[in-house]
């Protein structure tokens, strides 16, 4: 099974992926084809993409069953001890924002340990 995601590509390329894989919502082609025109129909999308995105999902012989493609994407495919994940980058609202946790028991765990509501 192979899924094929676009944002913000060009009509043809939509076009040209309806010819292998059904278009079940806008952007997004699911189809079952051969290791090589699944390779081929990746590097036609690489190509008429331009400024949008793309990602592919596609099933393979390893630990998770599956495999996955970016293109101008910002989430990186990262292999962690053989698995992959994707990593997103932290924002900036994030990065300044992290506090240390408090110490010491929440008010929810003290309601309860003390019976209050």
């Amino acid at each position: 099974m192979t899924v094929i995601v676009v944002a913000a590509c060009p009509v043809g390329l939509r076009g040209h992926l309806t010819r292998w894989l059904l278009e079940i919502s806008p952007g997004v082609f699911v189809g079952k084809v051969s290791a090589r025109v699944r390779g081929l129909m990746w590097v036609r999308v690489v190509d008429m993409v331009k400024s949008g995105r793309a990602i592919m999902v596609h099933n393979a012989d390893n630990e998770q069953g599956l495999a996955f493609e970016v293109h101008d994407h910002n989430w990186v495919p990262t292999d962690f001890e053989g698995i992959s994940l994707v990593l997103r980058p932290a924002s900036a609202d994030e990065a300044t924002t992290t506090a240390p946790p408090s110490k010491g028991w929440s008010s929810a765990s003290k309601r309860r340990r003390f019976g209050r509501r």
